[in-house]
């Protein structure tokens, strides 16, 4: 799984993707409240991992997570 991290503009929150090997995107959030969207991809136990790693990542990045 891919995990991209957009910076947003103005009025615009910073948004985090989430993407298969294929690059297919699963889930879009802000990174403030990523709860629904990782709950619906059935990653919700996985969320401090996710979020620590989304935290450490620069905007604009691309990297591979294993989950």
């Amino acid at each position: 799984m891919y995990v991209i991290k957009v910076k947003g503009i103005a009025k615009i929150p910073d948004y985090v993707q989430l993407r298969d090997d294929k690059f297919t995107l699963l889930a879009y959030f802000r990174v403030d409240r990523p709860d629904k969207s990782l709950d619906k991809l059935g990653l919700g136990d996985k969320l401090p991992y996710i979020m620590s790693f989304v935290n450490d990542l620069p905007f604009g990045k691309i990297a591979k997570i294993d989950i």
